[in-house]
């Protein structure tokens, strides 16, 4: 258990029940739009995330930093909401069916602020915790760069697109743009302690 504790310290439990929602209703969307390996992938991360909420909630209760974890959710949620009403795609699909695509893409998109708040509150990052954050900073950092070569490829048919009243194409290039910009700067404090050899320290204003 004292592994467990280690590699659970300085985990934000407000980030993972964020991530659990935003899987939860991206796979429901999937079931109806497209099911695919990335919905596979899905599944799995789920399964992993309900089990470290499990062990955060349960089993190391005494290691989550709950008094620093103080990030109330609806902080996320209620924007998240707003955003994926107006930007729900058309179709003939039942409006909870597309509220839940563009509601899965917003949440992911802010997902990381409970755990950068922890973060802040802490002072310290923790080794394996700053790792974590820097592994979900290059993944966001390729699939924007995923969404730009797309709009490259396609000589700006997705703008176009934004302008005929698809604004769920809008909300996605802004959620990528506004993880990596979250994440940005995390990462190059991150690079900056990993060259100088030292435990990351976060300054007050991140």
């Amino acid at each position: 258990m004292s592994v467990y504790r280690l590699f659970f310290t300085g985990l934000s439990l407000k980030t993972q029940e964020l991530t659990a929602i935003y899987l939860v209703t991206r796979l429901a969307s999937s079931l109806f739009f497209r099911w695919n390996t990335n919905s596979l992938l899905d599944l799995i991360i789920l399964g992993a995330t309900l089990w470290i909420i499990y062990m955060m909630r349960v089993k190391l209760k005494s290691s989550y930093l709950k008094e620093l974890d103080n990030m109330p959710l609806y902080y996320v949620l209620v924007p998240c909401a707003f955003a994926a009403i107006l930007g729900r795609p058309r179709g003939g699909h039942s409006f909870i069916i597309r509220f839940f695509w563009p509601f899965n893409m917003s949440v992911e998109a802010i997902s990381v602020l409970p755990q950068l708040r922890l973060i802040q509150n802490a002072k310290m990052v923790e080794p394996f915790t700053s790792h974590y954050v820097f592994a979900l900073g290059i993944s966001r950092f390729f699939q924007c760069a995923y969404w730009i070569i797309q709009i490259i490829e396609t000589k700006g048919a997705y703008l176009r697109l934004v302008g005929s009243g698809h604004l769920w194409i809008l909300l996605a290039l802004l959620c990528e743009l506004v993880q990596t910009f979250i994440l940005a700067d995390f990462c190059y404090y991150y690079v900056k302690s990993v060259m100088a050899g030292r435990l990351m320290r976060l300054p007050s204003m991140v």
